[in-house]
């Protein structure tokens, strides 16, 4: 369809929903392609979400027929990112995606002073890469280990170190939760949560959660 170059468009990000990777239906990809002109491109990011241009005046019904064809749909900005997961599936109890899901929906969207990335693994494989985000969660037989300060990009990119270990789910939403919420309401406006923890110190990460 032919939105026209005088509508004023938002971006939105949208995915699947938390599972093993990033996968899209017949029926999602068709809803998709309707509010996309035809020489329009979908942008994909590293963190498993297509942004897409929709038109501001039907934002709320564009997203209700998204969210009706199974579609998950988040803000574009300085917000918690929807959770990057695992490519590999062993079985969803194995892998731990009832958790990923419920924290997922705990953080994802919640605004900070810049893009947070978060990142969950079922395994010591870490396919999903919570080593370099931000925020990482690698699950360890039945407990979870928590990492922070991961960076994937840039001359001084480094690996995230471990901050807390053997934690049930409760005990990890709770700490993720802390943390935003210490970045939130301390990190300075565009500060990047790795200079925030570099500022900060992670005693004081610790010391909150």
């Amino acid at each position: 369809m032919n939105m026209g170059n005088d509508v004023k468009k938002v971006k939105i990000a949208i995915n699947g929903g938390i599972g093993f990777g990033a996968k899209l239906n017949s029926k999602q990809l068709l809803t998709i392609s309707k509010y996309m002109d035809e020489d329009e491109e979908l942008e994909l990011t590293t963190f498993q979400q297509l942004y897409i241009e929709i038109p501001e005046d039907k934002k709320e019904e564009i997203i209700e027929e998204f969210q009706s064809v199974g579609l998950v749909c988040y803000p574009v900005g300085n917000f918690v990112k929807s959770l990057r997961t695992c490519n590999f599936y062993k079985g969803e109890l194995e892998e731990g995606m009832p958790v990923a899901k419920e924290l997922n929906q705990r953080i994802a969207g919640k605004p900070v002073p810049f893009t947070l990335k978060v990142a969950y693994t079922g395994c010591p494989i870490g396919c999903g890469e919570p080593m370099v985000s931000d925020i990482g969660i690698m699950k360890i037989r039945e407990h979870y280990n928590l990492y922070i300060g991961g960076k994937a990009k840039g001359k001084d990119a480094e690996v995230g170190s471990l901050l807390l270990e053997n934690l049930s789910p409760e005990e990890l939403y709770e700490s993720v939760e802390k943390i935003i919420a210490l970045y939130s309401q301390t990190g300075k406006k565009r500060e990047t949560f790795h200079k925030f923890l570099k500022r900060i110190g992670r005693d004081q990460i610790i010391s909150y959660t």
